[in-house]
């Protein structure tokens, strides 16, 4: 495959060695994720979530091949057709936000306790928007997206890897990454000791950083004034919420 992939650029008469290698790249991924099996993927995913400065790059590639058309990533592919309130989202569909929340998460993983958990966590943060998602009186809106997706989490990761207390980590985070909003609006859905007993109030911090900054236009400093608040509330005190702000 290698040389007929030489033998047609051979053919052209503007030879680029970084299209040569890009387009032999692409053709290879397509042929090994076409047989890959769930382990096999879940090791693909972890590479580049955990190791690619930009992994939203090799993860819509695998997208584009296919590889989510079927199970255990169906749900994410639906994420693409899947609409969020313009206001609140003016970078468009849900698959959009969690590309963004991806590599901006892949800027900041070195700041996770537990990395890997945390990576996986911003892939599939909103994943329950794909089961949950609906318009009510004109406006698009994806109730209960949080403790939805948290079942799915371990419904799609139990087919992917054996490790349990992984699943734990990965889904507590995604049932919990709505509550730096919850929590600073004092809204009902909060609830701080079950997060701080099932989770790391850190960890949710950091996703919900990466969740705000994934959205077009966000400012910076606004959003690590609002992780800030989030952290006071959950009982941080100020100068240590002050000291973690990234």
């Amino acid at each position: 495959m290698k040389n007929q992939i030489l033998n047609e650029y051979n053919q052209s008469e503007n030879i680029n060695a970084d299209d040569l290698k890009e387009k032999y790249n692409r053709k290879e991924c397509f042929n090994r994720s076409k047989t890959m099996t769930a382990k096999q993927l879940f090791s693909e995913l972890n590479q580049h979530l955990c190791l690619d400065s930009r992994p939203s790059k090799n993860i819509n590639q695998l997208l584009a091949n296919g590889i989510f058309d079927k199970p255990p990533l169906l749900l994410l592919k639906k994420l693409k057709d899947t609409p969020q309130s313009p206001i609140h989202h003016p970078e468009g569909c849900v698959w959009n936000h969690v590309c963004l929340v991806v590599d901006q998460a892949a800027q900041v993983r070195h700041l996770s306790h537990k990395p890997t958990a945390f990576m996986w966590a911003a892939l599939l943060h909103d994943i329950g928007k794909s089961e949950t998602t609906s318009m009510r009186k004109g406006r698009i809106v994806s109730y209960n997206h949080d403790t939805v997706g948290m079942d799915i989490c371990v419904e799609i990761l139990s087919l992917m890897t054996d490790n349990q207390e992984f699943i734990c980590q990965v889904s507590k985070l995604v049932k919990y990454h709505m509550h730096p909003l919850y929590v600073n609006n004092n809204l009902p859905f909060g609830d701080v000791k079950g997060m701080k007993a099932e989770t790391d109030i850190y960890e949710v911090a950091l996703l919900g950083y990466c969740d705000r900054m994934g959205r077009t236009g966000s400012n910076c400093e606004d959003v690590k004034a609002d992780i800030k608040e989030f952290l006071i509330k959950c009982g941080v005190s100020n100068q240590e919420a002050r000291r973690i702000i990234w």
